[in-house]
């Protein structure tokens, strides 16, 4: 068993630095877990028509939630398999844990899932790990540390693209939760490069190794935990996150759900993307107030 040194509450990057390690090693971990139980038929149960859980999901979650507790006894914990007591409202520091993002693409077996742990700081990620354990891919990023790629058994520095050519931004949607406004989207772009993508964090590692350029999720079906890793590593990255109409993101709220969408980019395209994707949900009569039905 994993015993880590407990970490007190701080603000400065070197901590975050400490806060990203031992994020790192509990992915790695919990990664381990996830594949043990790969190459056999998952036992399946259904949260809702739309999302499954494994045995898998649980083993990586229990493992996860255990060590961070354990290694920072005064953080909040926010986590897709636990119940959640809203008691992290009151901390300012939170663990935000998606412990197999990409369910479905597992139990497909594709390999486009991972493990993704994040640290919030009065509502805004400051850390964050995504973790491919398959084919052993670890994206990671510290606030003012910038952010890298692990593979192949070295690490390198990750920065976005700077394309701006709509001929060639190469866009990302989903896999599995492909939402009916994409059609739109891409057609009002007059997107000719995209690519069809699992995990949210998996596609935010390609925009910020630059084999991708943006990504738009016009749905409600995304949760902080979704988000909060694969957003402080595309920042520090270069590369921006908001919702469906660019605004920014906020973390450890009492309601989780991403409610108006998701919009990530390589920054320098954010606005040209955000001006078409705002048009076409505004067509579609989608009120940004409210959010998608």
């Amino acid at each position: 068993m994993t015993t880590l040194p407990v970490a007190p509450v701080s603000s400065d990057s070197a901590t975050f630095t400490h806060d990203l390690a031992v994020a790192i090693k509990l992915a790695r971990e919990a990664g381990a877990i996830v594949r043990t139980f790969y190459q056999v038929s998952p036992n399946i149960r259904w949260k809702d028509p739309t999302e499954p859980v494994t045995e898998a999901d649980r083993a990586s979650n229990a493992y996860l939630v255990k060590q961070l507790s354990q290694a920072f006894p005064q953080d909040g914990i926010l986590a897709e398999e636990s119940k959640d007591d809203l008691s992290r409202l009151d901390k300012r520091r939170v663990w935000i844990i998606d412990p197999l993002d990409g369910t479905l693409e597992f139990i497909s077996r594709n390999g486009e899932f991972c493990i993704m742990v994040g640290l919030v700081l009065d509502h805004k990620p400051v850390a964050g790990v995504v973790y491919q354990p398959i084919d052993d891919v670890l994206y990671g990023a510290a606030r003012g540390a910038g952010a890298f790629v692990e593979e192949f058994g070295e690490r390198y520095p990750l920065r976005v693209s700077r394309e701006t050519n709509p001929k060639r931004l190469r866009l990302l949607v989903s896999r599995s939760h492909r939402a009916l406004l994409v059609d739109p989207i891409v057609a009002r772009v007059a997107a000719r490069h995209v690519r069809s993508v699992g995990s949210v964090g998996l596609k935010i590692g390609l925009i910020a190794q630059r084999k991708a350029d943006w990504y738009v999720h016009p749905n409600p079906g995304t949760k902080e935990w979704d988000t909060c890793a694969p957003e402080i590593i595309l920042q520090e990255a270069g590369g921006t996150m908001t919702d469906c109409w660019n605004r920014p993101l906020a973390y450890n709220q009492p309601d989780v759900v991403r409610r108006f969408g998701l919009l990530a980019s390589n920054s320098a395209a954010h606005a040209q993307v955000a001006g078409a994707v705002a048009e076409v949900l505004d067509e579609a009569g989608v009120e940004p107030d409210f959010g998608f039905p």
